[in-house]
């Protein structure tokens, strides 16, 4: 009775395992039924190769090898890799993202030299950024060895770039913000002793190249004068070179009152003070008979007293003594686009 006893529980513990081993075998006739689909699929590839009159001395054995060789290879590269950090950090920001000008508007440019970008957002120069709803902004006299966060934070820019001075961190620099990424940019003219101080900025667009501009001062008593001659040139090489290939949109801190009209008192500052001497505005308009057009005056051809920098010594802004040194300057052809120029002598 014992040995029966033991013998019916075998016999139940046997029964127990019986539907475990079908699930398995259901599992191993699964995992053939995919084998056997594989190995039809790589079996019409190397057919297709023979096909393509191939050497019919290849073994076909190494091709179905090769064949498994790339499956694998294609099958590792769709593996997504596990992420090494949370998806809340790998998430692009939203200031890196491509966006693109609004199409059918106009496109608004803004051109301010802030005289100290690290000062000017002390003084909320970045909301009036933001307010303007500029599609490309350009700065001078940046004076800063990289953005400051309040302009790195203006997401409606996925481009910023800054041209710092490495001769003197507290000197020049320029920098542009845009609402599209550029196809190319180029920092400076390939002329080091005018790029190690950060004064040139070039964007290519689809339909035109745009230019942030700090050109530089030719000093108190004209002691860069001789510099300053050498820079006008290069640039305007430069910017004939580039209309020759598409329309070109000047902004920035061109440092010369072209005519009379652009400065308060024209007579006691002629050949005597950087900004207005015969050298500075020939070269002006030289740039002008290359086949490009100075906006604001164009438009505004009999407008006085109306400038964008004031000296600090006295009253000057209060007195309104100043000078028309901030240009916008685009080729002749785009001038029919323009809108409307405007000079903001309300922003300080």
């Amino acid at each position: 009775m014992e040995k029966l006893s033991k013998s019916k529980g075998r016999l139940s513990k046997i029964k127990g395992r019986i539907p475990r081993i079908k699930g398995r075998m259901s599992k191993s006739r699964k995992r053939m039924s995919k084998s056997k689909e594989r190995l039809s699929r790589i079996k019409e590839e190397v057919s297709d190769l023979l096909e393509l009159q191939l050497d019919r001395t290849v073994n076909p054995l190494a091709i179905i090898m090769e064949m498994m060789k790339l499956r694998k290879k294609e099958e590792k590269e769709k593996t997504p890799r596990k992420r090494k950090h949370f998806p809340l950090f790998e998430k692009t920001p939203a200031s890196q993202k491509n966006k693109k000008f609004k199409k059918g508007q106009p496109l608004k440019i803004w051109t301010w030299n802030v005289a100290g970008l690290r000062a000017n957002v002390k003084k909320n120069g970045h909301v009036k950024i933001k307010e303007s709803d500029a599609d490309i902004v350009s700065l001078q006299e940046t004076k800063c060895p990289e953005l400051p966060s309040e302009i790195e934070a203006l997401d409606e820019y996925c481009f910023k770039k800054l041209a710092k001075s490495t001769k003197n961190l507290g000197h020049a620099g320029v920098a542009m913000l845009a609402k599209e990424m550029p196809i190319n940019v180029t920092v400076g003219l390939g002329n080091k002793d005018f790029d190690e101080f950060g004064r040139y900025i070039e964007a290519e667009y689809k339909n035109f190249f745009f230019i942030s501009v700090y050109v530089p001062n030719s000093g108190s008593g004209l002691v860069n004068l001789s510099a300053r001659g050498r820079w006008d040139q290069l640039f305007l090489t430069r910017v004939i070179d580039l209309d020759r290939r598409k329309p070109v949109i000047i902004a920035g801190d061109m440092n010369v009152a072209h005519q009379e009209i652009d400065l308060r008192n024209p007579d006691s500052n002629r050949n005597k003070t950087a900004g207005f001497t015969d050298q500075e505005r020939e070269a002006f308009t030289r740039l002008l008979d290359a086949g490009f057009v100075d906006v604001w005056r164009s438009r505004n051809p009999d407008v006085a007293e109306t400038y964008t920098y004031w000296s600090y010594m006295g009253t000057r802004r209060a007195k309104n003594i100043g000078w028309r040194l901030d240009y916008f300057v685009i080729s002749e052809r785009l001038l029919e686009k323009v809108i409307e120029c405007e000079i903001h002598s309300d922003i300080t």
